[in-house]
C-alpha cells in the first residue's frame, strides 16, 4: 500500500504475513469447491438444487461454472484486481453461507455448515484490508 507509512515495519510485515495465510486459505477451501464441479458434476448440480432452486444444472454448466470459478480463485490468490476478485470471492462465500440458512436453525445435525461463518469472516477482513496484502501478489503494488 501506498501510505504503509503509518504502520510501523513489524507491524506492517506481521499483517502481510496473516493476510497471505488468510488468502491462502480461503484459496484453498474454494478450490476445493471448484474441483468438485468438474470431479462431481452431478453434486453440484444437487447443490444447486437443494440451496438455490435451480434444478435445471447439466453436467456441461457445472464444468462452465468450474472453470469460471477457477479463473477468479486463481487471479483472487494471485492477488489480481484485489477489489474485484477479493469482492466476488466475498460476495459468492456470502450467498452460499446464507443459502444455508435452514441448516443453522438446527446445528446439531449440521454442525461442519458453520466452518462457513469464520470463511466468511476471513473473506471480509481480506476484502477490507486488501491494500495491505501485498505479500506474494501480481502486479507486486498497487494493484486494487
Amino acid at each position: 500500500m501506498s501510505d504503509t507509512s503509518s504502520l510501523s515495519a513489524d507491524l506492517e510485515k506481521r499483517l502481510t504475513r496473516s493476510l497471505l495465510v488468510l488468502r491462502l486459505g480461503v484459496f484453498l477451501v474454494m478450490l476445493m469447491w471448484t474441483l468438485d464441479k468438474f470431479v462431481n458434476p452431478s453434486h453440484t448440480g444437487a447443490v444447486f438444487n437443494s440451496f438455490y432452486g435451480i434444478d435445471w444444472l447439466t453436467d456441461n454448466l457445472s464444468y462452465i461454472i468450474g472453470g469460471l470459478e477457477l479463473l477468479l480463485i486463481l487471479a483472487f490468490v494471485a492477488g489480481i484486481k484485489r477489489r474485484l476478485t477479493y469482492g466476488a470471492v466475498l460476495i459468492i462465500h456470502g450467498i452460499s453461507t446464507f443459502a444455508s440458512y435452514k441448516l443453522y436453525m438446527t446445528p446439531f445435525d449440521s454442525l461442519l455448515f458453520f466452518a462457513a461463518w469464520p470463511m466468511l469472516a476471513a473473506c471480509l477482513a481480506l476484502y477490507w484490508l486488501r491494500d495491505w496484502d501485498e505479500l506474494y501478489v501480481w502486479p507486486a503494488r498497487n494493484n486494487t
